[in-house]
């Protein structure tokens, strides 16, 4: 079966995400406007958290509470009091600083001293009883790797047998990138407070993040009157994109799709990539490619209209055309080249994938009808910088790819990100691991084909393609689990995810 992360109903997290700076200015002014003080809203943070331990495990008697010197260890402090009062066992480590306590974090570890608790010492010794921990060492602050001794605890954490429920993030990973600069706690659950932050939904966040909770400490209407630049996408959000169609509708009003690749050796991309757009909902498919790969195309798939690739009938299917998708097994041979130079020309909205986006970063150009859709490695390519500079920060690196090339980039990975240059921005929070496959983003490209041909706007058609692929894998992985999971099982479960009103 799919993993914790994979199998969670995200029902209960907000669409919402704003960045750990702008949450940590907006605190005070949420508070006052709210009624209520820095300090209530970290014993709400506390409250919550223990409401959630006691939740998920209430089996579990010695909880180990590791606090930082900020105020994400003012949360631990306050969980420890509670967990104290209810009966149970709280030890509570905690790392000193060179500076005070932050005044917050300072009241409630006054509050647990007042009712008889003890804090340890860094390299004081675990207890071998301990059967739950709360990480409550490093908050959304941190920039940098851990340093010592948090890079011991965390190594700790990791190796103890016991689970991990993370407040607010799991020590180590950044809240604004999801990068891990160093050691990282992998914690089984993680309780975001206020608001959901990037790093907890992009980068390398699901490695570390497990199942991911949130509460908003009363600040819910507060929050839902600010101005949201960043949003969570999930299947929840499908239905305002993709309303039930009118009983009269016939196929001339979903679009026209023209498919372009398929060199040889790639014939099953281009196939992979026409079937997905017909899934999707699109009117009619038409697919130029290699004469050798028709029969095939149309025995697997009679739906299509597949004809060879020439001068010809390029310049016809490009005129009958209402979208365009190019690159899927196309190559960077001349061939591919020479169809690239023909549609590059028109003004239609189109789907730039694969190598289309290899041959883009050779010859840029920038327009604004245009969805590009590349993983990391192309990425990197486009903007001639390393693999590495670009899942440093996937958020600014979609964002420098809309000012170099215009239009909507679909930045692909866990947590894939869709940007446009207006500003645009979203996560998509679907998907699983069983994705890591070949053919995911022909199958990805198809999708987003099929919805712009049915005149979703590029940024509505890239997000609600994001999802309904990730969604479309994950209804499969809750069924088989993610090994051995082929980009080919999507397809007969597209339809039920561009049919959301049947749920």
């Amino acid at each position: 079966m799919a993993n914790q992360r994979e199998k969670q109903n995200n029902a209960s997290l907000p669409h919402s995400v704003f960045t750990a700076d702008w949450v940590r200015a907006a605190e005070s002014r949420a508070a006052a406007q709210t009624g209520t003080t820095l300090y209530g809203l970290m014993t709400q943070a506390g409250q919550a958290a223990f409401t959630l331990a006691r939740d998920l495990y209430p089996q579990r008697r010695h909880w180990l509470i590791l606090c930082g010197h900020g105020n994400n260890g003012g949360d631990g402090y306050v969980v420890a009091t509670l967990a104290r009062a209810a009966g149970l066992q709280a030890t509570v480590i905690a790392v000193p600083g060179e500076r005070p306590l932050p005044p917050e974090a300072e009241q409630a570890q006054a509050a647990w001293l007042a009712a008889g608790g003890e804090i340890a010492a860094p390299d004081s010794a675990w207890p071998t009883e301990s059967d739950l921990i709360i990480d409550a060492l490093l908050g959304t602050g941190l920039t940098s790797a851990p340093r010592a001794p948090y890079e011991a605890l965390i190594e700790a954490v990791n190796r103890h047998h016991a689970p991990v429920l993370a407040l607010d993030i799991p020590s180590g990973l950044l809240a604004d990138t999801g990068q891990t600069p160093g050691s990282v706690v992998r914690a089984d659950h993680t309780l975001a407070f206020i608001a959901l932050k990037p790093g907890l939904l992009t980068g390398q966040a699901r490695d570390w993040v497990g199942q991911l909770h949130h509460s908003a400490l009363g600040l819910s209407q507060w929050l839902e009157k600010q101005r949201v630049t960043l949003e969570r996408l999930d299947a929840q959000s499908l239905p305002r994109w993709l309303a039930p169609r009118r009983p009269c509708s016939h196929k001339g009003e979903h679009g026209r799709l023209l498919v372009v690749g398929g060199d040889y050796g790639f014939a099953g991309a281009i196939r992979m990539a026409s079937e997905a757009a017909l899934r999707s909902g699109a009117g009619l498919v038409r697919v130029l490619t290699h004469q050798e790969h028709a029969g095939p195309l149309l025995t697997a798939r009679p739906e299509l209209m597949v004809q060879e690739l020439t001068e010809a009938s390029l310049a016809d299917a490009e005129a009958w055309a209402d979208v365009l998708v190019i690159g899927p097994g196309l190559g960077q041979g001349e061939w591919g080249k020479k169809a690239l130079s023909v549609l590059r020309k028109s003004d239609k909205p189109a789907l730039w994938d694969a190598d289309a986006l290899n041959l883009l970063a050779i010859t840029p150009d920038k327009r604004q009808n245009r969805v590009l859709t590349p993983h990391p490695g192309e990425a990197a390519r486009l903007l001639g910088c390393s693999v590495k500079e670009i899942e440093s920060d996937r958020l600014l690196s979609a964002r420098k790819l809309t000012e170099c090339y215009g239009g909507v980039v679909v930045l692909k990975g866990a947590g894939t990100v869709i940007a446009n240059e207006s500003g645009g921005e979203a996560i998509a929070d679907v998907g699983n691991a069983g994705m890591a496959s070949g053919g995911m983003g022909d199958i990805l490209s198809g999708i987003i084909g099929g919805l712009l041909a049915q005149k979703l706007t590029p940024f509505d058609a890239a997000c609600a393609g994001c999802v309904v692929h990730g969604h479309a894998a994950d209804l499969i992985a809750h069924q088989q689990g993610t090994r051995g999971l082929l980009a080919t099982d999507l397809l007969p479960v597209i339809a039920q995810s561009v049919n959301p009103e049947l749920k």
